[in-house]
Parts: structure tokens; C-alpha cells; sequence
């Protein structure tokens, strides 16, 4: 009697896989992209594959290259993929991020790129100092043209794989009237001489070597038998083209990512490489990851009604088996229409206490927003009702340094004796005032035993610090004498606007044109807002303090708030995503630069924000909102009407609700239809206002469109219609219409935008 053959037994990394997921852990051979939609459990997928490789004998783990974006998806990675293969798994050297992985091949062959093994990499303020001394050795004002800009330049053509000698006139032209690129090979001089390299560089040097020495490109592409890549809607140019020329030999490629899920242009992501895998390719093969067992069928519904509306992706249908104990689909997407902000803070407060009651924790709940200075109102009303929670990808709202030099300037009017608000701002902005010049002052203070503000006044009066110290102190002594002396005949939310104009706070962070420096802009024009609810200064600076000694979480966890580009990748029990009106989300000054690219950007945002849902998504606008320090009126976002009205459940003051929206939507056709070409506003806006449908009490109708002004700034009266003008990034151009702060330029390259006139300098 013959014996019963025996059954292979099947690996434990494939026992717990779906279908499709195990049809990518088994191709093996051949290009792959394996399109991954939100919650379809893509890293057991890619961990799995890389496990099957190593226990196949298909490739030793030091012939595997994969590539994460982030440390902790690597570590993880590893991980995963030990406890499925034990000591099979050792040695993984080119397992980590793009640039661990490029720096550990640049300093093998650092010598073909002018450097030594031992380069050093240099940290941000390393690399800003020495841009600083670029720029000074050029003859240029590094005050005008400042090293952060001049950085952001750097990375951005370090992302596209550009070295000096390939960056175009158009770009070089968009930093120091044409010196960009001059700049940027000083710059790249200056790490040779200093055996260094920025971040950027790690993967740059490594696409120049490959390209010009052939035998390198051959040795990496004869070693990595099996190349993986996390995340491949999120890579730039530079990283795809170093993956291209690695896996053109063996064209063993997989690429795990999702076109819908594609949220980082502004950091260099450049969706169309997972767009154009199957040209890049030509025969690859993908596979759709569409289960999701993350969410209920009510919101991956919501989600995929929404992003359907995007005509640049390769298209997949998220599907779940999930169910509420009662076997329904579980809560419809709600939508919520509030007055403004502060009820906006005050409804979401509400309903995360009616959740709690019911057993959902703290730590389960997150708020969803579009722009930093949303916070503001949910930190000003959870504090109120002593609601625990989490800022997370930034310091809370009264912790960040911008908001705290401003309730230095404030303290100082209110309290003269409070030196250490006056060492806050005394050089803040720059005055001029050396550390010499700081440092009598302090001694001064020490030695008659009076506060620095008192020390400060009296030092203008000797020659103990130079003609030109003295000049600027005794100017800045005087101001808060004033400021002081107003404090008392205006509002103290007016006299907060004054002091930051007048200080010269609100121009330095408008001289510095980065998205950064925008952002503490939004911040600060949320100030006067809080300040109103009380009664005197001393009041709003007291309630200030204990709000910023308040940071205690109990055992029931705290409240998540983040930005929608901080969650991804996340996942919580209940979502509140705020802030869903035009102009707000999707971002008017991204639809304003991007058009339409910018748009399905935005519309991508939304479907992330949706999608981080597991059991409840809940959808806020307000129809007035205060942006830049001015109250707007608004309507509700486009991408509210796009929600699938089955799949919603629309609490609204808007008259009508959902189904009205979507009536107006269509009979306005699109208010951004010539967004694309930079106008930021098409007929569909006068037909809003024509139409007067967006109420939201009897008898008061909204304008349809949001005009928001700069914070703490007047319209520029050096600026003129027919004038030629520079930007930043779109180089130059003439101004055709003024509204306001807001300029409609014809650039000469960019074509039609529309921006703010403190991004503009006067052109020659």
C-alpha cells in the first residue's frame, strides 16, 4: 500500500490573505503595481511578499531592495517580516527609507561625486546657515532674499532630479532676479568643500552616479534581484527615476500605492508615476486591493462618491463585509451646518460628550481639519469644558512661538515690570540690537535691581550701547509706551493688530513667502477673534496662562485633533471633519495657484479624511468663518455635494439640506470654472449671487463668495493695475485687476493667477 502524498503545508504569512492579496504575494516575477485602496490592509500584503521572496530562496535578504517613506513603516516592515521568517529574516541592509537607503549607497561611491566616505549630512539650520553665506558672498540682501527661500528652491529642484547645470532659466529666474541657479551651484560647491551633503543630495548624487557610470548601475542592478516601494503615489521625480534605472535589467518591480490617496504634491509628490507604471512597464500587471476592514459600507460609499469625481486616477471600488452588531450597514455619513466657527467648536464639543456617555473613549476620536488655524476655536472650547485633548504635527495652539511673541507684546503693555516678555520681543523682529547691546541692558537690570523694560528706558539716555542700538531701542520704548497709553481707548482686540503691524512682526513673516510663514499669519488673525469674549486684557492674558498650565490626560485619553495630511494613515472609531466650505476645503489659495490639478489634490484630501472613519464620519460647515481676521460668509464645500445623498444623513440650518445644495451646485454650474486659469472665479460666482439660495436664517442671505484680506495689512499703495511685478514661484507678470489684497497677475510663463499682494515684489 502505497503512502498518501503529502500536502505542502501552506506558509503562515498566507493563511490570513484575501484573494487579491494573495495573487501579489504570489507574482513574483515581472513589474507589479498592486493598487492598494484605503484600509485593504496593503502592509500585510507587501510584508508578505517580502517574507515569501526570503523563504522561497527566491533572493537572499541582502538582494532585496525596499523602500519605505517613513522610519517607523521600515522598522515595522522588518518586524513583521521576523516574526513570520525568524532568523531567516537577518540582514536586510537596503530594507529603509529612500534616503537611508541612498545614503548607505553614496558613501560606497561617494568619491565618483567629488566627496569622501565619511560626508557628513547636514540637519536644516546647518544648511540655512551656509545658504546665508551664499548669499552674502553674492552681494545680495539676504533680508530681501532670504536662505529659507532660497532652500525651499534648492529641495524642490533636488526633487525633480535636477542638478545645477539642468535647472531652466524660467527657474532660476524665481530667486534673485535670475540668480537661482548660480546660487544653487555655489551652494553645491560649498558641501564638496566641506565633505557634506544636504538631504536632498543622498539621492541626487546617487541618480548622477547611476547615470553617468555605467558599471555602478550595473553592479546595484545585477544585486537587487527584487525591487518593493511602499507608498509609490507619494514618490517625486528624483526617486522615481533612481527606481527606473535600478529596475530596468530585471524588471522584478512592485510598487504598493494608491492614485486616490496622493496628497503631498507640495513636498514634490508627483502622482502620474503611479499613473504611467503600466507605460514606464510596458506587460505589468496589477492588482486591485478593494476589501476594506477598515470602515461601514455608509462611508466607504461616501468616499468613493466623492473621489469619483476625479478624472486622474486608475479607478477601484472599495467593498467591506463589515457590519453593526445588528447586521446594518451602521450611522450614515452625517452632515452638520453651523452659524460659524466658535458653534462649529461648540456642536463638536457637544456631540463628543453625548459619545462618551455612550462608551466610546476619548483616544477614539479624532477632528479632521484642512489648515492649522482651524484649531484655535476646538482648543478655546475644550478647554472651557475641560475636554482633554491632543494637538498632533504641531504645538497646541497658545505653545506656538508665534502666538506666544504676540502675548509677549501684549504682557509687556499690560504688565511693564514683566522682563521676560520684554527679552521675548526686545530683537523680535530683528531691531538691530546685537547681543552686546541685549546683554547692558541685563546688566543694568541686575545691578539697580529694576525690570528690563525700566533698564531699557534708561540705557538710550548714556552711551553705554552704540548710536544705532540706542536709536532702535528708544523707538521700540516709545511704541509700547503708546501701545500702552491705547490700551486703554480701544478694544484690546483691535490693539493686538495695531501692535503686530506696527512692530513690524506682520511684515517680516510677509517677507518670508513660505507656506510656513502663511500659516503663523492664520494663527495670529485668530487672536483678536478669541480676545473678544472678554471683557479686559488682563482677563484674556489671565485666562491665557491657566489655559497654557492646563495639560493634564486622565485614563480615558484625550481627543486627537490633526490636519487631514497628519491623519493619513491613520484610523479612529468616530472622525469630525470641520471646516468644509469653499475656499476653506478645498483650499482657495491651492485652487488659486493649482487649478484644476489642485482640485482633484484637494478632492484626494477628502477622501483620505473620510476613509479614516472605522464606525462614524461626521461633516461640518459653517456658513460664516473668520479667515485673515475678517468674518466671510460661506457655502458649503463642493465636495458636500458630491457625497451620495443615500449614504448621508444632512443636519443643516442651510435651507433644504443635501438634495438643495446639489440643485444649486448644478444650476450655478461650477463657481471655480476657470480656476484653472487662475481667476479663482468663473460666472458660476455671480450666478451664486444672483440666485441669494444660501440662507441660513429668514431674510439674511450670504454672499457666495469669501473675500479674505491679509491679517493686520492694508492694501499696497505701491501696486498698480499695469504694473510688473515679481512672484515667487510663478516669476513675472503684470497686474491686470486689484481687489482688495488680492491681485489678478498675467505672468508672463504661469499664465493668469491670482495671489495676495504681499507675495509680490515691484519688478524692474
Amino acid at each position: 500500500m502505497t503512502e498518501p502524498a503529502l500536502q505542502p503545508v501552506e506558509p503562515p504569512y498566507l493563511r490570513a490573505l484575501n484573494p487579491p492579496q494573495r495573487e501579489a504575494v504570489l507574482t513574483t516575477e515581472g513589474p507589479l503595481l498592486v493598487l492598494a485602496g484605503a484600509g485593504t490592509g496593503k502592509t500585510a500584503a507587501l510584508t508578505a511578499r517580502l517574507a515569501h521572496i526570503i523563504y522561497t530562496r527566491l533572493a537572499w535578504p541582502s538582494e532585496i531592495l525596499a523602500v519605505t517613506f517613513t522610519n517607523k513603516a521600515a522598522r515595522e516592515m522588518r518586524e513583521r517580516v521576523g516574526r513570520a521568517l525568524g532568523g531567516m529574516a537577518e540582514g536586510m541592509p537596503f530594507l529603509g527609507t529612500f534616503h537611508a537607503v541612498a545614503a548607505r549607497m553614496l558613501r560606497a561611491n561617494a568619491e565618483l561625486v567629488g566627496l569622501k566616505a565619511n560626508f557628513t549630512i547636514l540637519d536644516t539650520d546647518d544648511q540655512l546657515r551656509l545658504l546665508k553665506q551664499v548669499i552674502t558672498a553674492a552681494g545680495l540682501d539676504e533680508k530681501r532674499w532670504p536662505s529659507r527661500q532660497l532652500a525651499g528652491l534648492i529641495d524642490r529642484w533636488k526633487n525633480r532630479g535636477w542638478t545645477p547645470a539642468e535647472v531652466t532659466p524660467d527657474e532660476g529666474e524665481q530667486f534673485a532676479n535670475g540668480k537661482g541657479q548660480a546660487l544653487y551651484a555655489a551652494y553645491q560647491d560649498r558641501l564638496r568643500a566641506l565633505n557634506a551633503c544636504d538631504f536632498g543630495d543622498l539621492l541626487l548624487h546617487m541618480l548622477v552616479i547611476l547615470k553617468t557610470h555605467r558599471d555602478v548601475l550595473e553592479g546595484y542592478q545585477k544585486r537587487f534581484k527584487y525591487i518593493l516601494v511602499d507608498e509609490y503615489q507619494d514618490t517625486n521625480t528624483g526617486q522615481y527615476l533612481w527606481l527606473r534605472l535600478l529596475a530596468q535589467a530585471r524588471k522584478n518591480l512592485c510598487v504598493v500605492g494608491d492614485d486616490d490617496q496622493s496628497i503631498y504634491s507640495w513636498r514634490g509628490a508627483e502622482v502620474a508615476n503611479i499613473l504611467r507604471f503600466e507605460q514606464d512597464f510596458p506587460g505589468a500587471k496589477i492588482v486591485r486591493l478593494e476589501q476594506n476592514y477598515r470602515s461601514t459600507p455608509h462611508i466607504l460609499a461616501a468616499a468613493s462618491g466623492v473621489i469619483a469625481n476625479n478624472g486622474g486616477r486608475l479607478g477601484k471600488t472599495l467593498w467591506t463585509e463589515q457590519r453593526e452588531d445588528d447586521g446594518s450597514e451602521g450611522a450614515k455619513v452625517k452632515v452638520i451646518g453651523v452659524w460659524d466657527g466658535p458653534e462649529e467648536a461648540r456642536r463638536v464639543g457637544e456631540e463628543i460628550e453625548s459619545l462618551q456617555r455612550e462608551g466610546l473613549t476619548f483616544d477614539e476620536i479624532a477632528i479632521l481639519v484642512r489648515a492649522q488655524y482651524q484649531t484655535a476655536d476646538f482648543e478655546e472650547r475644550f478647554i472651557r469644558i475641560g475636554l482633554p485633548y491632543r494637538v498632533i504635527g504641531n504645538r497646541r495652539f497658545w505653545e506656538r512661538a508665534h502666538n506666544r511673541d504676540a502675548l509677549a507684546y501684549l504682557r509687556i503693555i499690560h504688565q511693564p515690570s514683566d522682563g521676560l516678555a520684554f527679552e521675548r520681543i526686545v530683537n523680535t523682529p530683528k531691531r538691530g540690537l546685537g547681543d552686546k547691546s541685549v546683554g547692558a541692558i541685563f546688566r543694568l537690570s541686575r545691578a539697580d535691581d529694576i525690570p528690563l523694560g525700566v533698564a531699557a528706558e534708561r540705557i538710550i539716555d548714556t552711551d553705554e550701547i552704540s548710536s544705532k542700538a540706542r536709536g532702535s531701542l528708544a523707538k521700540l520704548v516709545a511704541e509700547i509706551r503708546r501701545w500702552r497709553d491705547m490700551s486703554s481707548e480701544i478694544p484690546h482686540a483691535e490693539l493686538v493688530r495695531i501692535v503686530l503691524d506696527e512692530s513690524g512682526y506682520t511684515d517680516m513673516l510677509q517677507a518670508q513667502k513660505t507656506v510656513e510663514a502663511s500659516g503663523r499669519l492664520e494663527d495670529l488673525s485668530q487672536i483678536p477673534r478669541l480676545m473678544e469674549e472678554y471683557e479686559t486684557l488682563g482677563e484674556f492674558l489671565e485666562h491665557v496662562s491657566l489655559v497654557m498650565d492646563s495639560d493634564s490626560v486622565g485614563e480615558e485619553g484625550a481627543v486627537t485633533i490633526m490636519t487631514i495630511h497628519a491623519a493619513k494613515g491613520l484610523e479612529f472609531d468616530t472622525v469630525f471633519l470641520a471646516g468644509w466650505e469653499e475656499g476653506v476645503f478645498p483650499s482657495q489659495r491651492s485652487l488659486d495657484e493649482g487649478g484644476t490639478s489642485a482640485l482633484e489634490e484637494e478632492r484626494r484630501l477628502a477622501y483620505v479624511a473620510i476613509t479614516r472613519a472605522r464606525r462614524r464620519a461626521i461633516i461640518l460647515h459653517a456658513a460664516n468663518r473668520r479667515i485673515y481676521g475678517q468674518w466671510t460668509s460661506s457655502i458649503p464645500s463642493r465636495f458636500v455635494g458630491e457625497l451620495p445623498e443615500e449614504h448621508v444623513d444632512a443636519e443643516t440650518t442651510m435651507t433644504g439640506g443635501a438634495s438643495l445644495w446639489r440643485a444649486q451646485w448644478s444650476e450655478m454650474g461650477d463657481p471655480f470654472a476657470h480656476v484653472e486659469r487662475g481667476t479663482g472665479r468663473g460666472p458660476g460666482w455671480q450666478r451664486a449671487a444672483a440666485l441669494g439660495k444660501f440662507e441660513t436664517v429668514p431674510g439674511r442671505v450670504l454672499e457666495a463668495r469669501a473675500s479674505a484680506v491679509s491679517f493686520g495689512s492694508k492694501p499696497r499703495s505701491d501696486i498698480a493695475l499695469g504694473q510688473r511685478v515679481f512672484h515667487e514661484k510663478f516669476g513675472y507678470g503684470r497686474v491686470e485687476e486689484i481687489e482688495g489684497n488680492k491681485l489678478e497677475i498675467e505672468f508672463e510663463k504661469a499664465g493668469r493667477k491670482r495671489v495676495l499682494d504681499s507675495f509680490v515684489t515691484v519688478g524692474d
